[in-house]
């Protein structure tokens, strides 16, 4: 075996290996292999094959989110819109017809194999606004709690810039990232990133192990781009840079043959970006050192105890709050003598806080009208930092 093909192995033996492990995964599937070349009709047999590798992975208790381009590609089609006619409201247009096609053929598939699903229209803002980000991200885990397999598009008929720079890659990427993903598997129409584009020198050989992001990696991703497809190496890269960072460990290989997933177990070739630690600690490192805190907690000791053990903070274990915060911002919790013990993120305002403190968390909904969290700040959102 030549070394380039047993590097090829070796990455993808690797990539496997990840899949089999991530109880939560994010598939990225490009505009390429949703849509026939040539008709811009649904490719329906490709879209059985991996929704079988879907409900494969669901009956194995995954959680599963799918982020799927393809609406403007099968919109353009069903409105009779060339794909040189690249005007914004063509574009904008094409989206809104497309996204009616996609989410049904989506729900067909699913739906034959035992899943539901439901549709989740989002904007790079959505995942980068702090209060926005709170309810997308709630929304997406009350779907997964529910055994429902959130099928995420960007919303492109308000999304300008999303529309022009082809940015599903970033945005499944946020998506990992929000919701503590272990893997995101970009399913491309290329086996991974290679030392060059393919298209240009195709004895460039597969790159199939990344530790870390370096200039010459960067370097090597390519601008190629497909007849439906607005994406190339460089999202993909842009994309694997936002998940290692979170913990999230990313995948890029091609999905051109029928049941990709399946395929990518086996050890298909692919290109695997190894993460920073895991989902969670580098989501606790990002609340202890890159977040500004907003406002001030103080409890009392039996809470202290309980975050001691591990446990989230309660609104009865709150005696005083000071600052103003909204709901997501971040906060420090001191105990009774002033003492910094650990910071949050907050699940209500500061407001809210100041009507709720000290009381139990059945009382909440009396209290605020609604029903909110039981908890203040959730263990996960919570860093203790004294260890």
């Amino acid at each position: 075996m030549a070394r380039s093909e047993q590097l090829a192995e070796t990455g993808g033996s690797l990539a496997g290996a990840a899949l089999r492990g991530a109880r939560r995964l994010v598939v990225k599937i490009g505009s390429s292999l949703v849509v026939e070349s040539g008709s811009g009709r649904l490719n329906r047999e490709w879209l059985t094959a991996l929704a079988d590798d879907l409900a494969r992975l669901a009956a194995d208790g995954r959680d599963l989110l799918v982020v799927s381009s393809g609406a403007i590609a099968l919109g353009r089609a069903y409105l009779g819109l060339r794909p040189a006619q690249r005007q914004l409201d063509k574009l904008q247009a094409a989206a809104a017809a497309g996204q009616v096609l996609l989410a049904h053929a989506w729900q067909e598939v699913l739906g034959g194999r035992g899943l539901r699903t439901a549709q989740v229209l989002l904007t790079l803002e959505d995942t980068e606004n702090r209060r926005r980000y709170l309810n997308a991200r709630g929304t997406l885990e009350t779907l997964l709690g529910l055994g429902v397999v959130p099928l995420i598009n960007e919303n492109d008929t308000v999304a300008t810039q999303e529309i022009r720079y082809g940015d599903n890659d970033r945005l499944a990427a946020r998506v990992a990232e929000m919701t503590g993903s272990d893997c995101l598997v970009l399913l491309s129409d290329v086996d991974g990133l290679h030392a060059a584009d393919p298209s240009a020198q195709p004895d460039a050989p597969l790159i199939p192990v990344v530790a870390a992001i370096t200039p010459e990696i960067e370097a090597a991703a390519g601008a190629a781009r497909t007849e439906y497809g607005t994406g190339g190496m460089q999202t993909k890269l842009i994309a694997a840079k936002i998940c290692v960072a979170a913990g999230c460990g990313t995948i890029i290989t091609s999905g051109r043959a029928l049941h990709p997933l399946a395929a990518l177990e086996r050890g298909a070739a692919a290109t695997w970006f190894v993460p920073r630690g895991t989902p969670l600690t580098a989501r606790k490192q990002w609340i202890a050192g890159s977040l500004e805190p907003r406002g001030r907690l103080q409890i009392d000791a039996g809470a202290e105890r309980a975050l001691r053990q591990g446990r989230s903070l309660l609104p009865v274990g709150v005696t005083a709050v000071h600052g103003a915060f909204q709901r997501g911002d971040a906060v420090t919790v001191c105990d009774a003598a002033g003492r910094e013990l650990a910071r949050g993120l907050a699940a209500y305002t500061s407001e809210e806080l100041q009507r709720i403190r000290g009381r139990r968390s059945d009382e909440i909904e009396t209290l605020l009208g609604y029903r909110g969290r039981d908890e203040v700040i959730h263990r996960d959102n919570l860093v203790l930092l004294d260890g």
